[in-house]
């Protein structure tokens, strides 16, 4: 595996992680998340606004 390849996966990684953090700890804080970081992770964030649980 080239550097290149290895340091774009490792930054997508850290990228999706950051997400996820932001994600929960808005939900903790009873906030509504970024729907940056919500697309980033897969979830649509008009779905996760009809779950009405944070």
């Amino acid at each position: 595996m080239s550097r290149g390849i290895f340091s774009r996966r490792l930054l997508g990684f850290f990228d999706i992680f950051s997400a996820a953090i932001t994600a929960a700890t808005a939900t903790d804080n009873r906030r509504a998340p970024n729907p940056r970081d919500l697309k980033r992770l897969g979830i649509d964030p008009h779905q996760f606004r009809e779950i009405n649980r944070f």
